[in-house]
C-alpha cells in the first residue's frame, strides 16, 4: 500500500507506537522495532482501513446524492 508521509509525521508514528508499547506492555522498543511494527501494520492491516474508509466515503456520497435529487424534485414546477 503506498503511502506518502512526511518526515514529521514518519516520527509522530514512531513515537505513539513506542508509547503504545511503553504504556501498555511496559517494553521499550527503538526506532527500528517502531519502524518495522508501522511497516507490517501500514502493508497487512492498512487496506482494510482503507477499504472500510472507501465504503463510508461511498455511502456518505450517496446520502448526498440523494439529498441533492430530493431538493431538485421538490424545484420541479407543476404542469
Amino acid at each position: 500500500m503506498f503511502l506518502q508521509l512526511t518526515a514529521e509525521e514518519k516520527q509522530a508514528i514512531m513515537n505513539e507506537i513506542k508509547r503504545f508499547y511503553l504504556e501498555e506492555r511496559g517494553e521499550e522498543i527503538g526506532d527500528i522495532a517502531a519502524i518495522q511494527t508501522f511497516e507490517f501494520v501500514k502493508e497487512k492491516l492498512g487496506p482494510y482501513f482503507y477499504n472500510q474508509a472507501l465504503k463510508d466515503s461511498r455511502r456518505v456520497v450517496e446520502e448526498k446524492a440523494s439529498a441533492i435529487e430530493e431538493e431538485l424534485f421538490a424545484l420541479e414546477k407543476r404542469l
